[in-house]
């Protein structure tokens, strides 16, 4: 009897993308080979770990959703766990409520960044900087020190 699972891999964060392809790949002809239905796969990049894992803070993560007997996960988790690139891996059997909410999350792109909109509430309008003249600020300041009384200040130098 066919059952729905769910499985989550991380990747050493050393590996190129080329390398991170042949992962992925490597496992998804696993699932084709034992006979198990791909429903869905999502590469979801490099993300940072909640906690070092072999010294390691960040992972790439990949999902793989698909319908298959139950020996094949007991073989997938095998070569999850002889593969060094795997640091780790989580494999869930879904029930039928898990498995509405991956078909809803994947056709309406639930969890999934949004570009945020932006809405023009209401036009700003600014109104012309006045304009100083740099002439006027400085007769002002001459006028100023000329006004002053420079003679007393030179004498106390003295």
């Amino acid at each position: 009897m066919l059952k729905q699972y769910e499985t989550v891999f991380i990747m050493t964060p050393v590996l190129s993308e080329d390398q991170m392809k042949e992962t992925v790949k490597k496992f998804e002809n696993i699932l084709c080979e034992k006979g198990a239905e791909i429903v869905h796969q999502e590469n979801w990049g490099l993300k940072r770990l909640e906690y070092q894992i072999q010294k390691k803070s960040t992972g790439f993560y990949h999902l793989f959703e698909f319908k298959a007997e139950p020996h094949v996960v007991a073989e997938l988790e095998l070569q999850y766990r002889r593969d060094e690139r795997v640091i780790r891996y989580l494999s869930v059997a879904l029930d039928k409520d898990a498995i509405a909410y991956a078909e809803k999350r994947r056709n309406m792109g639930f969890g999934q960044k949004k570009e945020p909109k932006i809405e023009l509430t209401h036009e700003i309008k600014h109104e012309p900087k006045r304009v100083v003249k740099y002439d006027i600020i400085d007769d002002s300041i001459e006028y100023q020190i000329d006004e002053h009384n420079l003679d007393n200040f030179d004498n106390k130098e003295d």
